[in-house]
Parts: structure tokens; C-alpha cells; sequence
């Protein structure tokens, strides 16, 4: 693995040589990962498993030409001859008046902040194992446990360098730790499964095996013996594991590509309260320790904490330069980058919390539904139109009743944001974190 340093000198060398080539303009991404992970089983060691890999991609402009190539080899004699063949490519390439790198004037300035990303923690397999061991111990000493799917512990570490021909060089390194457990509960075809999981940049900031343990126990045992969910249009109460969901579709759906192919649900609605005026919806790139924390974007302009939706509303869209050009507007920060065009992506995003606790949410619901499980992709991006298979519980005469299962939920993102309410249960534990949520007047049926 490259020093953050070191992929920063091969990304401006990359780009030197492709302009010298001929290129008009170019960037280069340089991305590696290493991840070591112990997997154990009913007590027993299951698997480790270590891989490291790193790619360095270029992407270069002849005119309005553009062409990417990456490469895992990083021998100067190799990426020589990346650069002559991205840059042959690209003048063979169809034109595109919306290609280019971000505009100058834009760029990311001054040096990258230290957003602590990286407690220095280097792989322990030892300490790994152990882990795996207790989160597994943990959820097997529930009550009700039968078997286990396992548990595991693992260790990364990340660099990210990018460069780009007019003047931009940045980059940065992160550490990573997580540790799961996935434990079924019942015997024979009652059988249920669950998880538990946390994931985290510093290990002193990862939850406790045995919470993570437990919880994915109870979880487990807490689905056994399911019923049929009752049918018909009904108030819908999301858990907070899966609630990020609906954010995720918001985002999609005022994602600037979208917007400038016409392929949003959204489009045309930017001006319309589609939330109650009390939820706020923001990205914040530079929470320190935050797991999608950021200081540039994948096209090198600097990131900022918005509020995505304010009042109710969206405060206008997510845009990579390509979308912004071809929108008529300027770029927003939000750019991705793997190889070869960006795309676009927020942060670390949350939905604000409201005044109810979750039991005083769910008070006045004489029969609804509690979601703790989706399943399925469901959802048209186009029209909004949404239906998933769920799991949860009934919810009856105001309290959490017993399992149900093999349900779905189905209606219309835009009538889903409008009936949304927050409790006041936020917790900061994923990229994408939101309080338990309520959508009333979702309609439910059962298999």
C-alpha cells in the first residue's frame, strides 16, 4: 500500500504524462484498500481471510473527447503505456459537450484538514479472533438461540489520492473496524435469523461485543412464531436500522444526473413542501470520525455542510460538474469518483429528530405496523412508486404486539414524505442515520 504522499505523486505523474501525450486535461484516482477479517463459528474458527488491492485510474479530455483506463500495476514502464492508450481512446471517443474537469476557479484550496479518520491502528488477528468469539458468545447465550451464522471482527485501512491537471493534489487515509453476529433462534421450519453490527474509523469508538452480541440475540428470538400482518391502508412505524432507506431515495431522486436525464420523481417539484415544515435533512462532510467524511469531493471541490432539505423542502440538487453544465448551474460538491466518470453522493447524512419518543409515536395506532426488515428494490425512480417485502411486528391499540412476516408495504414516495414523523430517538451510528420514523396511510397486504 502507497503512502497517501506516494499516490499523490503517482497521480500527478499520471496526469503530466497524459497531458505531454497530447491531452487536453486529465485526473488521476488512486484508491487502495487492505482488510483483514476472522470469522468464527460456534466457537470454532471459520475463516481469515486477508486482501489488499489498489487501483490507479486516469481519465483524460482531447477537445471534448474523454476516455478512462485503470490499472491494478504500478510500474512506471506500465502506466506509460496506460497514458498513451487512454489518451488514443479518447480522441477515438464520441463528443461530449458536458465533459471536463471541475472549474478551476472552484478547486479545493489550502490543506486538507484532519477529519480523524484514522486511529493508526494496524491489524491484529489475534485481537480479531477474539472478538469474533465474544460478539458470537454473546448473541448465543440469549435465550431461545439454537444456531449461529457466526461472528466476526475485521480490520482496513484505505487510501484516497486524487490529482488533476490544473492544480489540484489531495488525498488521505482511513482506518476501519467492524464487528457483526448473525444467530437463528426456533427449531425446524420456525426457524428465524438476525444480526447485530457496528462498524466504526476508530476502534475506541466501536460498540462493545456484547451489546452487538446480544441485541443480535434478541433480535432473533424476537421474530419467532410470526403471524399474518393485517391488511389495508395503515400506519407504518420504520426502524431505524432500515429508515435510512427513505433517505437513500430522496438522495437518488435529487441526484443531478438524474435531474438532467429527466428520470426523477422529483423533477419539477423542487419548489413544493414535500415534507412537513419541521424535518430537516443534513449532509455533513467534516464531522470529525465521520464514516463518509470528507473534505473534497471526487472532482476536487470542497465539500460543506448543507441542510439537503430545510422547511420541508429540498434546497435545490446534488451536482458533479457534468450534470451542472448540463443544467445550467454550477457544481455543488457532491461528486464520486471510481473509475472513469463521477457520479454523485452526499455524506454523512441525518434526519433530524422530532419530539416523540417512539412509544408516544405509536400511542394512538389502534392497529398498524412495526418494520424491522425490508427486502426487495421495489421502488421506480421515475414515478415514485414504492412496494416492499417487509418483516416487523403488529402494532396493536398503541404497543408492539408479536412477529409478523411475508407482508409488504406499498405507496408513493411523494405521499410517504408528506406523512413522515420523526421520533426523537436519533442515534449517530452508520453514514446515513435517522430516529425511528411513522408514515401513516401506507397500504399493507399480506401473502
Amino acid at each position: 500500500m502507497l503512502t497517501v504522499a506516494e499516490a499523490l505523486d503517482r497521480a500527478q505523474m499520471l496526469c503530466g504524462a497524459a497531458t505531454k501525450a497530447g491531452a487536453d486535461a486529465a485526473d488521476a484516482l488512486y484508491y487502495c484498500n487492505a482488510a483483514t477479517s476472522v470469522s468464527m463459528r460456534l466457537g470454532a474458527l471459520e475463516d481469515v481471510e486477508r486482501s489488499e488491492g489498489q487501483d490507479i485510474s486516469l481519465r483524460v479530455f482531447v477537445g471534448q473527447r474523454s476516455a478512462s483506463v485503470s490499472t491494478a500495476d504500478m510500474d512506471a514502464g506500465e502506466l506509460a503505456k496506460l497514458v498513451e492508450r487512454c489518451v488514443a481512446m479518447a480522441r477515438e471517443a464520441p463528443e461530449d459537450p458536458y465533459a471536463g474537469l471541475a472549474p478551476q476557479d472552484l478547486l479545493f484550496k489550502g490543506p486538507v484538514p484532519d477529519l480523524d479518520l484514522d486511529d493508526g491502528s494496524e491489524a491484529d488477528p489475534q485481537a480479531l479472533r477474539e472478538a469474533a468469539l465474544a460478539v458470537e458468545e454473546a448473541a448465543r447465550a440469549i435465550t431461545g438461540v439454537t444456531n449461529s451464522e457466526g461472528g466476526s471482527a475485521s480490520h482496513s485501512r484505505t487510501r484516497f489520492a486524487l490529482a488533476t491537471s490544473h492544480g489540484f493534489a489531495g488525498g488521505y487515509g482511513s482506518s476501519g473496524h467492524s464487528v457483526s453476529a448473525s444467530v437463528i433462534a426456533g427449531e425446524g421450519a420456525s426457524m428465524q435469523r438476525d444480526y447485530g453490527w457496528h462498524s466504526a474509523h476508530h476502534l475506541a469508538d466501536l460498540e462493545s461485543t456484547a451489546e452487538i452480541g446480544a441485541r443480535a440475540g434478541t433480535r432473533a428470538v424476537a421474530r419467532l412464531n410470526p403471524g399474518k400482518a393485517p391488511v389495508g391502508k395503515l400506519p407504518v412505524i420504520i426502524d431505524p436500522r432500515v429508515g435510512g432507506s427513505i433517505v437513500g431515495h430522496l438522495l437518488g431522486a435529487i441526484a443531478g444526473p438524474s435531474i438532467a436525464r429527466g428520470t426523477s420523481f422529483l423533477l419539477g417539484k423542487e419548489e413544493q413542501a414535500l415534507f412537513d415544515s419541521s424535518i430537516l435533512i443534513r449532509d455533513e462532510p467534516h464531522r470529525p470520525r465521520g464514516l463518509r467524511s470528507r473534505a473534497f469531493d471526487g472532482e476536487g471541490l470542497p465539500t460543506a455542510a448543507r441542510d439537503i432539505v430545510s422547511g420541508g423542502r429540498i434546497t435545490g440538487w446534488l451536482l458533479d460538474t457534468a450534470s451542472a453544465k448540463q443544467l445550467g448551474l454550477s457544481p455543488t460538491g457532491h461528486a464520486s469518483r471510481g473509475g472513469g466518470a463521477s457520479g454523485v453522493s452526499a455524506s454523512n447524512l441525518h434526519l433530524a429528530a422530532g419530539t416523540l419518543s417512539p412509544e408516544a409515536l405509536m400511542a394512538d395506532i389502534k392497529e398498524g405496523i412495526y418494520v424491522t426488515e425490508l427486502i426487495g428494490q421495489g421502488v421506480n425512480p421515475v414515478t415514485g412508486d414504492y412496494s416492499r417485502g417487509a418483516s416487523g411486528f403488529v402494532i396493536r391499540d398503541g404497543a408492539i404486539a408479536g412477529p409478523i412476516a411475508e407482508f409488504t408495504i406499498a405507496g408513493n414516495l411523494v405521499d410517504m414524505f408528506a406523512a413522515l414523523v420523526p421520533a426523537n430517538d436519533l442515534e449517530f451510528r452508520h453514514a446515513t442515520n435517522v430516529p425511528t420514523l411513522r408514515i401513516d396511510g401506507m397500504t399493507v397486504a399480506s401473502s
